[in-house]
């Protein structure tokens, strides 16, 4: 599946003067994509499901 393929939806914790300057992820049942909304036709970072929770896990503590 590539990006353009992908329904992004941009974090809620994004913030700043620029309402372009969010992250944004897209889910599939096996993988979480991310990428910066300010370059969208970059490459972008994709992790499964468990280093993903890992993460949120790790974030909120």
């Amino acid at each position: 599946m590539n990006a353009t393929e992908l329904h992004w939806v941009k974090s809620s914790y994004s913030s700043g003067p620029d309402p372009g300057d969010c992250v944004e992820i897209a889910h599939t049942p096996a993988t979480i994509h991310i990428r910066d909304s300010k370059t969208p036709g970059t490459p972008h970072v994709r992790v499964d499901s468990t280093t993903w929770a890992s993460f949120l896990t790790y974030v909120t503590e």
